[in-house]
């Protein structure tokens, strides 16, 4: 049986796939846009990816946390780091934040267990 982070990264890249097939310009451009705004910039990478962790906690949205979390443990995060950001997110977006942060934890041991492993994120 597939782990949580297996379970995710096979339906987003199947969901992904079936919205992109449709062909609609509009929803391909906001992809490429969303995916143009984490690359090196001003800002590193890794810092973008970082705050796209922060928001996501703050809306509260389980699938960007696991997703920014996959991104910013290939970007080297460290745990310290990790904690850090999520004391962040819990300031910004107060106590209604400890479930998801609950669960962005309980992601990321699946993360670090994967990386342990060397299979691939």
């Amino acid at each position: 049986m597939p782990g949580r982070l297996q379970a995710f990264q096979e339906f987003r890249q199947k969901m992904n796939e079936k919205i992109l097939a449709q062909g609609n310009l509009q929803i391909k451009r906001f992809f490429a846009l969303d995916s143009q705004a984490y690359t090196d910039g001003a800002l590193p990478a890794k810092t973008k990816e970082l705050m796209g962790l922060v928001a996501s906690m703050v809306l509260r949205c389980d699938d960007c946390i696991s997703y920014h979390l996959v991104q910013c443990a290939k970007h080297g995060v460290t745990d310290d780091e990790f904690f850090e950001t999520f004391n962040v997110a819990l300031v910004v977006g107060g106590s209604i934040v400890i479930p998801h942060l609950r669960r962005a934890v309980e992601m990321l041991e699946e993360i670090r267990e994967t990386q342990r492993k060397g299979g691939p994120l």
